[in-house]
């Protein structure tokens, strides 16, 4: 074969640098990381997550991707012949990869392994020990420090006592009487009773659909951790209702959305809190959707500022003014037009919706209030373009613990300075991306659904002590029920019941469908051991496991 001459060996070195250069991007199955809650078996999420850092040989982190197809995650159950999980393994396009998985049955033993052309990473298979209980079981921990500790939830959060720190008590009977007097007839409400675990609501108003996410919520939570008995009232409006002063009497109403001038005791909102009970669901945008369609590459991406929405706001109708007289700069327009109709000739044409992950093929993403604060802002956040926040007197759950410059940049509330913002991060390209990776870092680490979870559980905790009278079920509430889950119905190993026999094989983790005479048990002594046997029976329909025990009498 003839080849042609290299004197001076320039292919050669050319070869090498390249080798050098790609040695990196090759990540190791030893060297590469793994964490998350998903790895926990304590953790129950409805879609339980886990994270992968592609980290190389010589033990340093990839930042871009090796390719959405590098990682193969299995989960399986050693007592089951089938695993009903769905797992999803997104690739984050900066070296790490988020994986994702929702179990439709619960399960013992599960064990993950993750591959990397078939060669195990990091310590897989990663085992979660003894019962891992899915989404719709009703298996609660009795104990909520011990569920704080599994949930890793912090041991405060600034809105929840910056709001609850109105109240030196809370007297329940009185704002039983009180608040629907002030508010049930123009509001829409809903008076929530918590009772040992079980959730218990009264409507006020005509408008009471929005109810279904704090029904959602509430029956999520009562799931997974004993809930105190408590009793509050729910706006399921969008504005905060308590305008009254701090020095005169205030009413504790929980809302999705806070402001300056109110008082109200601030949720996360229906839609950040809807996108974790379905993710892997009904939804399809959701905090960790986003992460795997962040668009092209920062330096790829339009040096535009972008913006769609409705026409909710006056400052909205300026900025879609501003994009038409700065084209070059601001890319800003209406999907909908509702509250303005008869502005539609000044402000329209009406565009076609755009994909939400569409919106990060554009370097600067403009968050500006609705009828309140924009719910879209974690969203945002968890993309890797740079967020333009308007300063606003409405806040979300957790606004408080954003910094202005750091996590995104802040534009007027008159949209004064939108212009010369976006050309600062024209001119300062370096620093706009690392406002938009902190912003990033920040949903990632504070708007996932373990957060979500345990914002709501300190948040009812920390109400819940300061009330001095009792949490009744009021007349006319009606009791929330769990949904069925008759299907692939769990045991709980933590109900324990009242006969003694069913109390021992529990114990050992028998769900005993039946009781034996008082007489009979007092006349035997009972030894119970679990065989590794497992029988099925059929009931209405449907196909429930149980595990099967032998008996040895003395």
């Amino acid at each position: 074969m003839f080849c042609r001459k290299d004197p001076d060996g320039l292919r050669t070195r050319a070869l090498l640098l390249y080798c050098e250069a790609t040695a990196g991007s090759v990540p190791s199955a030893a060297k590469t990381l793994v964490w998350g809650p998903g790895l926990e078996a304590n953790i129950v999420l409805p879609a339980r997550f886990f994270y992968i850092q592609a980290v190389d040989s010589s033990g340093k982190n990839l930042t871009t991707s090796p390719g959405e197809k590098t990682f193969e995650v299995k989960i399986v159950s050693p007592a089951e012949q089938f695993t009903r999980i769905w797992i999803q393994v997104l690739d984050r396009h900066d070296g790490s990869f988020l994986v994702r998985y929702r179990m439709y049955a619960t399960y013992t033993d599960l064990h993950i392994h993750i591959l990397l052309k078939n060669k195990h990473v990091a310590k897989s298979p990663f085992i979660l020990k003894g019962t891992v209980y899915h989404e719709g079981c009703d298996c609660p921990q009795p104990n909520g420090a011990v569920w704080e500790t599994h949930m890793h939830c912090p041991r405060s959060f600034p809105q929840i006592d910056r709001d609850l720190s109105r109240y030196a008590t809370v007297d329940l009977d009185l704002n039983s009487r009180e608040i629907p007097q002030r508010f049930g007839q123009r509001q829409s409400l809903c008076h929530y009773t918590v009772k040992d675990n079980k959730v218990y609501v009264k409507t006020f108003g005509e408008h009471v659909g929005f109810r279904i996410f704090m029904d959602a919520i509430l029956l999520s939570l009562t799931r997974k951790v004993k809930l105190p008995d408590l009793e509050f009232f729910v706006n399921l409006g969008d504005w905060p209702l308590e305008k009254r002063k701090p020095t005169e009497k205030i009413h504790p109403i929980f809302s999705w959305c806070g402001s300056n001038n109110t008082r109200d005791i601030v949720m996360p909102t229906y839609d950040l809190t809807e996108s974790v009970l379905e993710t892997m669901g009904r939804v399809s945008l959701d905090m960790m959707s986003v992460q795997a369609n962040t668009g092209p590459p920062w330096p790829d991406k339009n040096a535009t500022a972008f913006w769609r929405g409705r026409d909710s706001r006056q400052e909205r109708l300026e900025l879609v003014k501003l994009s038409r007289s700065h084209p070059n700069m601001l890319d800003a327009a209406f999907t909908n037009f509702f509250f303005f109709k008869h502005d539609e000739s000044l402000y329209g044409p009406l565009v076609k919706h755009v994909s939400f992950f569409d919106f990060f093929k554009y370097k600067y993403q403009i968050n500006i209030d609705g009828t309140v604060a924009a719910y879209r802002m974690p969203y945002l956040l968890a993309g890797d373009s740079v967020v333009l926040k308007q300063d606003s007197a409405y806040y979300e759950h957790f606004y408080s613990e954003l910094r202005p410059w750091e996590h995104y940049i802040p534009i007027r509330a008159d949209l004064g300075d939108l212009l010369e913002r976006i050309k600062w991060a024209r001119d300062h390209d370096e620093e706009a991306r690392k406002i938009a990776l902190a912003g990033q870092q920040f949903a990632r680490n504070h708007l996932m659904g373990d957060s979500i979870f345990c914002y709501y559980y300190k948040l009812f905790e920390g109400y819940a002590r300061l009330q001095v009278t009792e949490p009744k079920v009021r007349k006319d509430m009606v009791l929330v029920e769990q949904p069925a889950d008759d299907l692939f119905p769990c045991y709980c190993h933590r109900k324990r019941v009242r006969n003694t026999l069913q109390d021992a094989l529990c114990s050992s983790g028998l769900l005993y469908s039946s009781k034996l005479p008082t007489s009979f048990l007092a006349k035997i002594h009972l030894k119970v051991r679990c065989v590794t046997f497992r029988g099925m029976y059929k009931q209405k329909w449907s196909i429930v496991f149980i595990n099967m025990f032998s008996f040895v009498f003395n």
